[in-house]
């Protein structure tokens, strides 16, 4: 796969890294700047988080929490509009990834790290979203011949997996139909198990499972038909023959044919019962196979994955921009986005032993935000120093709280 956007660091560590490099009397100023810039973009993505989830609330309403007048249809699908665009926003500043179709495709092709097969009905879904985040290959002992041995296999697997479902509307509730929408979040995920992710997944045999079945009970019907049904099946062929016009004698139904009639009845009946019960047990381990593999990969669920979202997406931006200004200012001459851009990657390799792709672009838009980058008309670029870029911020800092009117002072209160 190509390499991803996400740096594995936190901002915290980011903004360390980069002071370690400065001399100490220039670590102070950058550190205030540091602090400064993740100041603003939380309040940026904060007032962006009130409004996204504003028009989550309309769509998938939370039970706890009441809604101020009655949303119209009209009203939910707007508000399911914003939803979807911010989601999917959101999802890329996190430096997540879109899954496409084919790849689900595929993992219901391949063999999967849980030995499922499954089925999805999407008859009800309106809009399926995939997202993916952190590809790492991992190792893992899986059973095989019956669990007398194991074996270990490597696999690629997703540290983070967005999944959002929207079923589609109805003019009439059906209660027995799924409804709104659906948002998860999981974490390390096989490649080949994403299938499992689906609302609306089921559980179906694999031709082993139809043989730890199907062979058994064969070879158990042949005893029972051998030894309990002969007599029994004799008994009946002779009856049916006489009561269809094929047999003119009679058949003499004694106390003893009777005690053998039913006594073939009854076994006939307790193996087809305990084939049942062997089909039935060995689905119900297979939903509980299944079930456990979610619940120890669910992260987040509904609002809570929106609050994860905007958590990550403001830390990528931070990061993204204090790698920008950082690698500017001590490029020692304007530099162009493209070495700019390979300089902060090949560190990264060459330190950290980690492989991403850098978002130079990015960083770069949040500078000229700022009013933090200094443009050549050569097509390449430097930054102001901290000590002016600590002015700057804190005059965007103040405009976002403006004062319509002086604040009154107030008169010391006389002692009594």
């Amino acid at each position: 796969m190509d390499a991803e956007h996400f740096l594995p660091f936190r901002k915290s560590a980011v903004i360390s890294l980069c002071a370690e490099q400065l001399p100490e009397a220039d670590r102070g100023a950058f550190l205030e700047f540091a602090r400064l810039l993740a100041a603003l973009t939380h309040h940026g993505f904060h007032a962006r988080g009130d409004a996204v989830l504003d028009a989550y609330h309309l769509v998938d309403p939370a039970e706890d929490v009441r809604t101020v007048g009655v949303p119209t249809a009209h009203d939910r699908a707007a508000a399911r509009a914003i939803v979807e665009r911010e989601l999917v926003a959101l999802a890329e500043a996190a430096d997540f990834t879109r899954v496409e179709a084919e790849e689900i495709r595929r993992a219901f092709d391949e063999h999967s790290l849980v030995k499922l097969r499954l089925e999805v009905d999407d008859a009800d879904i309106d809009t399926a979203l995939f997202f993916r985040r952190g590809v790492t290959q991992r190792t893992e002992k899986v059973k095989w011949l019956y669990g007398l041995r194991t074996r270990e296999i490597e696999f690629t697997s997703y540290s983070k997996v967005l999944v959002y479902i929207a079923f589609a509307e109805r003019a009439e509730p059906d209660p027995d139909r799924p409804s709104g929408v659906l948002l998860k979040l999981f974490q390390n995920v096989p490649k080949n198990d994403l299938e499992m992710l689906y609302p609306s997944v089921r559980v179906g045999m694999r031709p082993l499972d139809k043989l730890l079945i199907g062979v058994p009970a064969v070879i158990s019907g042949i005893i029972v038909l051998v030894t309990k049904l002969v007599a029994s099946l004799g008994l009946l062929i002779l009856l049916v023959a006489f009561w269809l016009g094929l047999r003119e004698e009679s058949v003499r139904l004694d106390q003893t044919a009777l005690v053998t009639l039913g006594a073939g009845i009854a076994a006939f009946g307790g193996y087809v019962f305990r084939q049942f019960s062997k089909f039935k047990n060995r689905k119900i381990k297979l939903l509980k196979t299944l079930s456990e593999h979610l619940y120890f990969r669910n992260l987040d669920n509904d609002a809570g994955v929106f609050h994860h979202l905007l958590g990550a997406a403001e830390e990528s931006e931070v990061k993204e921009t204090v790698l920008a200004y950082h690698f500017l200012r001590t490029a020692g001459a304007p530099s162009t986005a493209d070495d700019l851009d390979r300089r902060i990657e090949d560190w990264f390799r060459a330190r950290w032993e980690t492989t991403f792709d850098f978002e130079i672009r990015a960083g770069l838009r949040r500078l000229r935000e700022l009013d933090l980058l200094v443009e050549h008309g050569d097509g390449t670029f430097g930054v102001v120093e901290p000590v002016r870029a600590r002015v700057r911020l804190d005059r965007h800092w103040d405009e976002l709280f403006p004062r319509s009117a002086p604040v009154p002072s107030e008169k010391p209160r006389e002692s009594v």
